[in-house]
């Protein structure tokens, strides 16, 4: 959905009427100015498919296809679509775990996504990742990582590559809100300040921190997280996916020109529990809060309304998109079904470490162990 040059006042294709005619705005057309109809019904298709997806993820995780962990991005579509899809092919991305849309938003193909949530050999990170570990730098996708903040560092890492190299590429880092109360977070942006570093750090607020809301273990406002470090910081509603897809267009720009890190509080909401372990609500937040989000504040449902109402949608229209998200995810659940697991002689592939070959520790006196120095334990007594 990248795209380039985009006149942002352009009227929106297929908006005509009276109205406008008459230099007046039909009200149903409010938000979709600068997005021709076949955008907006790609930025559409998008969300459907990453809803699809995770939907398809959820339920075979129910059934015992795939195991470990498993976080949905349901409800958080918007920000994928929104805050992705303006980016170039080179530019970068690293995130926390809760990637799958991102990843598929990044160009990596939902059948490589399901099929390492499987586990399996066909999967991005060849099996070995699992739901939280996708990565494929073919497309500039930098993980999905599972320590709570371990990504940031990385992002300025991969944003300080850039401009060694002296590339115009950018790099967003995603992180949860939970994330910032990080110490690898502070020194991240201050890093980040003084090397003036292409990178736009993105903060996921859905409001919790698994099961634990922001406010209470926060006496500082999110937008003010960045100011003691001199990077300017901005709001954006990630359940408007026009709206944040117009804001990181605009904002990815100014950072290929060399405005220097910015953070970016992108309000959004999960409509799932932390995790597959915990119940939507969860003892945390009300049933009635969460049917309210999903009610007035679900990113496909806002955009799919404001399509029909401007006239550029039909139910047929909708009925055709949502069938390819469908067939799409269905396909890429087959695929990983049919796909193999991995060699285990190829267990200790990619790891940059010498071990022992049988992963044992150097301490039990069994044939191989080194004993140069090395401390072992044989027979009950203690040998150096």
């Amino acid at each position: 959905m990248a795209r380039a040059n985009r006149e942002m006042g352009a009227a929106v294709a297929g908006i005509e009427g009276p109205e406008a005619a008459n230099g007046r705005e039909p009200a149903a057309a409010a938000g979709l100015r600068g997005f021709s109809r076949e955008e907006l019904h790609g930025l559409l298709a998008d969300m459907l498919l990453y809803r699809r997806f995770e939907e398809k993820a959820e339920e075979a995780y129910a059934i015992g296809r795939i195991g470990g962990f498993c976080h949905l991005h349901i409800g958080q579509e918007g920000l994928a679509a929104g805050a992705i899809g303006p980016l170039r092919g080179d530019d970068l991305v690293i995130t926390a775990y809760r990637e799958h849309t991102q990843a598929i938003a990044k160009g990596i193909a939902p059948r490589a996504v399901m099929a390492e949530l499987y586990g399996r050999a066909t999967g991005c990170s060849g099996g070995r990742g699992g739901s939280m570990h996708l990565f494929d730098t073919t497309v500039g996708f930098y993980g999905g990582h599972g320590i709570v903040g371990g990504q940031i560092p990385l992002g300025a890492g991969l944003a300080w590559a850039i401009r060694y190299r002296g590339g115009d590429q950018i790099c967003i880092c995603f992180m949860g809100d939970a994330a910032v109360n990080q110490g690898a977070f502070l020194e991240s942006l201050n890093m980040s300040a003084v090397w003036r570093l292409p990178v736009i750090y993105v903060v996921e607020n859905n409001g919790y921190g698994m099961g634990t809301a922001f406010a209470r273990v926060s006496a500082t406002e999110m937008e003010a997280r960045s100011g003691a470090y001199g990077i300017p910081a901005h709001t954006v509603d990630g359940q408007d996916v026009l709206e944040t897809y117009r804001f990181f267009e605009e904002l990815a720009g100014r950072v290929r020109g060399g405005a220097g890190p910015q953070f970016v509080n992108a309000i959004t909401y999960r409509f799932r529990g932390h995790s597959m372990s915990d119940p939507v609500s969860g003892t945390y937040r009300s049933r009635e809060e969460v049917e309210s989000q999903v009610e007035e504040r679900d990113p496909v449902a806002i955009l799919r309304e404001r399509l029909m109402e401007a006239g550029l949608l039909t139910r047929g229209e909708l009925e055709a998109l949502d069938a390819e998200a469908r067939a799409a995810c269905e396909d890429a659940a087959e695929f990983a079904d049919a796909s193999p697991l991995p060699d285990p002689a190829t267990l200790y592939d990619h790891v940059y470490a010498e071990i022992n070959p049988h992963g044992r520790l150097f301490l039990d006196g069994r044939p191989g162990a080194p004993t140069g120095g090395r401390a072992r334990v044989d027979g009950g007594g203690r040998h150096g």
